[in-house]
């Protein structure tokens, strides 16, 4: 028995002495665990920061010159901007080699620059400093040039007097970390665009607008909206695209220099940009956030006139955004064979412009109800932001007399119904309206414009149906009514034919507008897949 206490005694120290061990050892083991996790945690926060080669930019300010008779007279020095840009390769710890490549540019979004002098001396000038010094050659721009201003100061730099688009820095430029970097490598570009004041009257060039900004992407530019747009005002965002891309994405500048083979000019001459042709990139999602941009919220940017952006419904408005009240009449329920939209037909109304049988827009139900309290109660639905961008705007409906809308070429329709000749007693002051004839007829490509209009009797309103994208395959309603005092308004006819009717007849339509000035460019290329999305300035 004392044998047996004696093991039974052993056997309890051994228990006890392994149970200590084992509590030592976990508990060496929880304070190693414990341990190696507050430094993982903290390897961890390391190699997020520091675990890959990291490249980054930096970009200044855009630049603006503007010379007017206080900043740039006789006797005055030059009008100067600049700005600059960095890439910036850190690698991953301070002995590490590191190499990647970026691209660099300057983007003329804007330039009104023109040669005042016979011998197109250089009056707009670009200096270019990179990271190996001052760049005498740039792919887009040649060699440069010794340049003198009056004040007898010499200086290497390009001529881009009258250049407007994307000028090449650096095409896919290598950055590298050596081992003498200690672990970081930064790369500075630096512009200068300079005006010179010259010996000569340069008065022509008065209050003329220029802008520039510089990118340094890893990217290489891919000439879309989404390259030269980001941040920018949606109205310089239309004009940078028609500077910058060279094809113009079927944009036009109506500036008075856009003419017909005989030299007769044949644009609206009113400062405006303008798509036109079959399918430009110019859509836009308005009304939704949703990821996939609903049909009744795809918009398309007639231009931008009067200093506004002006959008119109992408296909024929639905009972959902007009209501079926005020001047309803019914469900679109003509040919259909030609429609090119992408909504349910059944599901498009079709509305008097007035049912009172008088061709006065501001008696128009259609106008007060359905347009200005329907529409945009239903844009209210998602956020009271998408009624704040758009402006209220000054509609001309006085009209024009049939002549000089069915049987006249664009340029005349503009004048007479919103140019010098316009009826300017005649006018409604709302948010929404409908498009004008002549933003129809200009919707065609320029050898279209000089056409007598888009008229069976010629048989021309095909061509207004294959090369407009404003029309849409639907006998739709313009806001443009006849003056003679009959109660006839214009029409566009399904294939393309501009006609008139009583404006008790029933029509398809499609809400216009302009945006407040506040609206900013957000994202996408303008494609119907990959639509502009806006942003607001609160």
């Amino acid at each position: 028995m004392k044998l047996d206490g004696n093991n039974n005694k052993n056997k309890l120290y051994i228990i006890i002495i392994v149970s200590l061990l084992f509590l030592f050892v976990v508990g060496i083991s929880f304070a190693y665990f414990q341990t190696q996790y507050g430094n993982g945690g903290k390897v961890d926060l390391k190699a997020k920061t520091y675990s890959v080669d990291e490249l980054s930019f930096n970009i200044g300010e855009d630049i603006t010159i503007n010379p007017n008779q206080f900043n740039f007279a006789q006797g005055k020095g030059n009008l100067e901007g600049a700005t600059n840009a960095s890439a910036i390769l850190k690698a991953n710890n301070k002995t590490h080699l590191a190499k990647m490549n970026y691209y660099a540019y300057v983007v003329v979004t804007k330039n009104e620059f023109k040669y005042t002098t016979s011998d197109k001396k250089a009056e707009l000038v670009l200096s270019v400093e990179g990271p190996n010094g001052v760049v005498t050659t740039l792919p887009d721009l040649g060699n440069a040039i010794d340049v003198t201003d009056n004040a007898g100061n010499t200086f290497k730099a390009f001529d881009i007097t009258e250049f407007s688009g994307v000028i090449t820095l650096a095409d896919n430029k290598e950055i590298e970390v050596t081992s003498g970097d200690n672990g970081k490598k930064q790369e500075d570009w630096k512009i200068k665009v300079t005006f010179i004041n010259l010996d000569a009257d340069q008065s022509n060039n008065s209050d003329k607008n220029f802008n520039a900004n510089m990118m340094i992407q890893k990217e290489k530019f891919a000439g879309t909206m989404a390259d030269i747009c980001k941040g920018q005002l949606l109205t310089d965002c239309v004009s940078a695209q028609y500077y910058v891309l060279k094809n113009h994405n079927g944009l036009y500048y109506h500036d008075g220099t856009i003419t017909d083979s005989s030299g007769n000019v044949i644009d609206a001459a009113d400062g405006s940009y303008r798509y036109s042709g079959a399918n430009p990139n110019n859509y836009v999602c308005f009304g939704s956030s949703e990821e996939t941009c609903p049909a009744d919220n795809l918009y398309r940017i007639i231009g931008v006139i009067d200093g506004k952006t002006k959008l119109i419904s992408a296909y024929g408005a639905t009972t959902d955004m007009l209501g079926t009240d005020g001047d309803y009449s019914q469900i679109y329920d003509e040919d259909t064979s030609s429609y090119k939209g992408l909504n349910d037909v059944s599901k498009i109304g079709v509305y008097y412009w007035n049912s009172t049988g008088k061709n006065t827009w501001s008696t128009s139900a259609f106008s007060s109800i359905n347009l200005n309290i329907n529409y945009l109660s239903y844009l209210k639905k998602n956020s009271s932001d998408w009624n704040y961008m758009i402006d209220r705007t000054t509609w001309y409906v006085g009209g024009l007399s049939v002549n000089n809308a069915m049987y006249s070429n664009a340029k005349n329709v503009y004048n007479y119904e919103v140019g010098a000749s316009k009826d300017t007693s005649t006018t409604v002051t709302s948010k929404i309206g409908l498009m004008y004839l002549s933003e129809y007829y200009y919707g065609a490509i320029p050898k279209y414009w000089t056409l007598p209009g888009y008229n069976s009797s010629g048989n021309d309103y095909s061509k207004a149906y294959n090369d407009n994208w404003m029309n849409q395959g639907l006998y739709e309603w313009t806001i443009s009514r006849n003056s003679s005092g009959t109660p006839y308004s214009f029409h566009v006819y399904f294939d393309g034919e501009v006609a008139q009717s009583s404006v008790s007849v029933s029509h398809a339509v499609r809400p216009t507008f302009n945006l407040t000035e506040a609206v900013i460019y957000f994202s996408g290329s303008g494609t119907i897949s990959d639509p502009v999305r806006l942003d607001y300035m609160h």
